[in-house]
């Protein structure tokens, strides 16, 4: 995975926005809530490097501080939701009988459950919902698809010679989950996790423009409402909504290309296409020429006997 051009450059730009958030305080020039009567609606100057809002407010130190918001959600709502479905996948897939088909039409139950609406009614039964809730709540509506990938992969693995051997060996359920099972289950888990932190963000960063999270907690999302509700859109002030709207792509792109090196580590087919691929580029050729190399010297061919049928 680490020798994948596409993940590296994902945990790179990763990487940079995790910067960003730890040292928010040391890199934004100014507070995001510091108001310039002088500079309303300002262009990118040397001042303000991405402009200023409505009421003088830098553009800049809002997105560096609303990267904070953006990552504490997103990996903390993949942590409960990972953690979810590894355990009702992993143990709805090793057990049989009801106690499996119950844990699987749980799986189902919040497999349709619409995500985004109710997190609308809980956050409306508070006046000021803080992130933790809201991550809580993505993380307990987004475990299902990755219980449902666990399920199958568990129930393929339950009947390996090394779980035999193990439940022969009369060892406990928990260590042959955690010792023989999760291991073989960490590519699975990992792809799980890249794609629920995506699915995080994205989800607060609509809660966050349509209105639901309080506009006050900065995120690349209520720069975006904000942006919306001031006419930013049609007075093409394109420094406003521009920079949040790039950091969403740049991220989900880090995101998704993590997810490529995964995925690519889990299948075998898509492993061994990259190796040749790589072993093609470190020869010179081209890995899209349609056309395959023909070897320039003629094999050694062993005379073939002569015919003495009279």
């Amino acid at each position: 995975m680490f020798r994948n051009r596409k993940s590296v450059t994902g945990l790179l730009i990763l990487g940079f926005f995790v910067l960003i958030a730890i040292f928010a305080d040391v890199l934004a020039p100014y507070s995001p809530t510091k108001v310039d009567n002088t500079a309303r609606f300002q262009p990118p100057s040397a001042a303000h490097w991405l402009g200023t809002t409505h009421i003088g407010e830098d553009v800049l130190s809002q997105v560096i501080h609303g990267t904070r918001g953006v990552l504490v959600v997103g990996f903390l709502a993949a942590i409960i939701a990972t953690v979810i479905a590894i355990v009702v996948g992993v143990i709805s897939g090793y057990l049989t009988g009801w106690r499996s088909e119950s844990l699987s039409a749980l799986t189902n139950v919040f497999l349709v459950i619409p995500g985004i609406p109710l997190i609308i009614i809980v956050a409306s039964t508070f006046e000021d919902p803080p992130l933790i809730l809201i991550a809580a709540v993505l993380g307990l509506v987004g475990w299902a698809w990755g219980a449902r990938v666990l399920r199958a992969q568990t129930m393929s693995l339950r009947n390996r010679d090394f779980i035999q051997a193990a439940r022969a060996n009369g060892e406990p359920l928990r260590r042959i989950i955690a010792v023989e099972m999760l291991p073989n289950l960490m590519a699975l888990i990992a792809a799980s996790f890249v794609g629920t932190v995506t699915a995080a963000i994205l989800g607060l960063t609509t809660l966050s423009y349509i209105g639901v999270i309080p506009v006050d907690t900065y995120n690349w999302g209520t720069i975006l409402n904000w942006a919306s509700a001031q006419g930013a859109f049609r007075q093409n002030q394109w420094w406003w909504y521009l920079p949040p709207g790039l950091c969403i792509a740049a991220i989900g792109v880090a995101l998704s290309l993590i997810n490529f090196g995964i995925d690519e580590y889990v299948n075998p087919r898509l492993r061994s296409a990259g190796e040749r691929a790589r072993a093609m580029k470190k020869k010179g050729l081209d890995v899209n020429e349609a056309v395959t190399a023909v070897r320039t010297t003629e094999p050694h061919l062993s005379p073939t006997p002569k015919d003495h049928t009279p």
